[in-house]
């Protein structure tokens, strides 16, 4: 199993009129937690398109326990807990600064072939970074 911890801080325009994060920008923080955990395996979605690889989402499941604020620092855990073959299947938590989780998500993407827009294997680079989490 691989997990990497990457944290953002809410901005002003992330609120609503309730001064709650609005809902919908937790997508984006997955996004931000998929995005930094692969850049950590030194796999970055810029190099991964430069290969004709394009990785959309398939699913999102969210589930909110606790509001984030204005300027809140939040902590986003992403856990890849199965090796990837045609999808790829990332698990997060989001966490405030008193280790409080705010919300579980999880988000099935598929990697795709830009030239056929077909699903394609996982990357061999990809896999062999990923290998001695799985040994």
């Amino acid at each position: 199993m691989y997990t990497y911890q990457t944290e953002t801080r809410i901005r002003y325009g992330e609120t609503d009129q309730m001064g709650y994060c609005y809902y919908g920008n937790y997508a984006l923080f997955l996004e931000v937690g998929r995005v930094e955990a692969l850049r950590n395996l030194g796999i970055t979605y810029k190099s991964l398109e430069n290969t004709e690889i394009l990785l959309p989402v398939l699913e999102l499941n969210i589930k909110y326990f606790k509001p984030a604020f204005y300027d809140d620092l939040i902590t986003i855990k992403t856990t890849i807990a199965a090796m990837p073959n045609v999808k790829i299947f990332f698990d997060y938590e989001i966490y405030n600064e008193k280790k409080e989780l705010l919300t579980k998500a999880s988000t099935t993407l598929v990697f795709v072939s830009k030239p056929t827009m077909r699903p394609t294997k996982c990357p061999e680079n990809l896999i062999e970074k990923l290998k001695p989490y799985f040994d």
